[in-house]
């Protein structure tokens, strides 16, 4: 018995030695295998960092939502890992001219806009999200009745948290629009504000900068900003600069009078001592094409002298904007209801017709006579079951489909969608696009919305809703080589940061967010047409969002960890 135990004894005590190698062995193991450095990895990548400087071969690494290395990095591991062979990896794109503020609540994922690249969209040109106060409202709620949402907001700091709470894929940060807080104040007439209604206006302006937003708006060809005198706008910009924003616009007039009013943003900018950027810098109307290199020239002269002016662009011989535009600004005065009203009247609308001939005092741009007329104007979006046939159609041709006369189908047509329709407008010349293009102090902006093809509300939208940053790409630097890759980079990354004062976007460096915009420079390329604009992109392969791939092989993963981008003015601390 006593040998029988022993025996088992020195069994038990050599399979405990082996447990042990065994152990040791598998420890060990764990210490050489540590756990992954980064959550991403980009390997094998054209690096364009956004500085402008050449591309460099090299990884980029990421960590917690943020840039952690850049370079040569043989040795990283990653949980997730990119190989970039063949493609350029850059800093997310900047849009800095959108107006997706609506359409991100109908839909979050942003598709047009995440498969041309971008990142971060800027919003809030003219009539910002907010504030919705006073007599701004019903108009207001009347215009989101196309998305099939309700509004749950007054304040910038409301709207942004719906944003958030709903998620969406890319970043966006927003100005204050002038027109808005005069809409809240004033409501839509044609006289300056009293000085209590200017201290008003200056109020909705500072709470706006305190929610975060990131400078002032004006869009002075639209109702009722036009209606706003130059010394208004600057005591309201006044008060953004006093935040550290901007002030951003849409100038009163984009064809005849451009010069005079570049020699009003730049005014403002001095009085008011804060920068200035002009929203999708162009020259309008045929009697006019050839000119752009005489308004280059006066942002240059405004620039030597010291004042900050920049501008941005889209790619595109054609504008959008409301078809209502066709007519002069003093008719649209009052409620939507109202312009209506007068546009049945019969009195009135043969006024319009001799107006438009002969143009009004104070009109900074007559739309039909820049096109060229009738021919020039296709009508992009109705909301009417019964008017979606005319979508796509230019105007003589709706009035040849109607039966009428081209006025009397411009009214009729306003009348039935309720006073306000969407459309292109053919006024510019290809050789005045590059000509802006060139300069260094022109970013890029795609003045669209992300949407998608199954957003029926849409209908045929400007194509630079889906192709504004592939087709630069593309296009004009691939192709017709007006820039070179590098600077357009640039341009649609760091140039946009520094005018926004996005600090921490823009280029690729450790502790910047990691926004990542992966692209094959050989087969990047817009779909999009005026014919057919709903149309993805291609050529766009991976995109990242604050650590997040959102994109990836060119499909959507459904990713949303996009997020407000605040101005200066919020209190540290205080992001939502």
């Amino acid at each position: 018995m006593k040998y029988l135990l022993g025996k088992t004894r020195k069994v038990s005590l050599a399979a405990l030695g082996l447990v042990t190698l065994a152990l040791a062995g598998w420890i060990g193991a764990r210490v050489a295998a540590p756990a992954p450095e980064y959550d991403l990895l980009i390997i094998n990548g054209r690096i364009l960092d956004g500085s402008g400087g050449p591309w460099f071969q090299g990884s980029v690494a990421v960590k917690d939502g943020r840039i952690a290395d850049v370079g040569r990095l043989p040795h990283a591991t990653a949980r997730e890992v990119i190989d970039a062979q063949g493609l350029v990896v850059a800093p997310g794109f900047i849009d800095l001219h959108a107006h997706s503020d609506y359409t991100l609540l109908v839909d979050g994922k942003a598709q047009s806009k995440i498969r041309q690249g971008v990142t971060t969209e800027i919003l809030g040109e003219d009539s910002s999200a907010a504030p919705v106060l006073g007599p701004a409202a019903a108009e207001f709620d009347k215009s989101l009745e196309r998305y099939g949402f309700k509004r749950d907001w007054e304040s910038f700091g409301q709207y942004f948290a719906r944003l958030e709470r709903q998620g969406i894929a890319v970043n966006i940060a927003s100005y204050v629009g002038s027109g808005q807080v005069r809409g809240c104040v004033m409501g839509n007439v044609n006289r300056a504000p009293t000085a209590a209604e200017l201290s008003e206006m200056k109020g909705l302006v500072a709470r706006a900068m305190q929610d975060g937003a990131i400078g002032l708006s004006s869009g002075l060809i639209y109702v009722p900003n036009t209606f706003a005198k130059t010394d208004e706008l600057v005591e309201l910009a006044k008060v953004a600069a006093s935040y550290g924003g901007i002030y951003a616009t849409h100038i009163r007039s984009e064809s005849g009078a451009s010069l005079r009013a570049i020699e009003e943003a730049i005014e403002i900018s001095e009085k008011a001592g804060l920068p200035a950027h002009i929203f999708h810098f162009k020259k309008s109307g045929r009697p006019y094409w050839g000119q752009m290199p005489a308004q280059t020239e006066r942002i240059q002269a405004a620039r030597d002298r010291g004042l900050d002016i920049t501008a941005d662009q889209y790619p595109y011989i054609a504008s959008m904007t409301g078809l209502e535009m066709c007519i002069p600004p003093k008719y649209q005065e009052g409620t939507s209801a109202e312009f209506v009203e007068r546009l049945k009247d019969p009195r009135v609308r043969a006024q319009i017709r001799r107006d438009i001939g002969a143009g009004v005092p104070g009109w900074g741009d007559n739309e039909l006579q820049d096109v060229g007329g009738w021919h020039g104007v296709l009508v992009a979006s109705l909301q009417k079951t019964e008017n979606k046939r005319y979508e796509g159609k230019r105007m003589d041709e709706v009035a040849r489909m109607m039966g009428k006369d081209p006025l009397d189908a411009l009214c009729d047509l306003l009348i039935s969608e309720g006073g306000a329709a969407e459309a292109v407008y053919f006024g510019m010349s290809e050789a005045d696009v590059e000509s802006a293009m060139k300069q260094p102090w022109v970013g890029v902006g795609s003045d669209g919305s992300a949407v998608s093809p199954e957003m029926q509300f849409v209908g045929k939208p400007h194509p630079r809703f889906y192709g504004t940053f592939p087709r630069v790409l593309g296009y004009y630097v691939r192709e017709k080589k007006v820039l070179t890759l590098p600077e357009t980079i640039r341009k649609m990354t760091s140039l946009a940061a520094e005018i926004t004062g996005l600090t921490d976007r823009g280029l690729l460096r450790p502790g910047m967010a990691a926004d990542i915009t992966v692209f094959d420079p050989a087969t990047v390329a817009d779909r999009a047409t005026f014919e057919d604009p709903l149309q993805y992109s291609v050529g766009i392969e991976y995109v990242i969002v604050n650590g997040t791939v959102v994109l990836k092989k060119g499909e959507h993963t459904g990713a949303k960890p996009g997020r407000v981008l605040y101005g200066r003015g919020k209190p540290q601390g205080l992001e939502g």
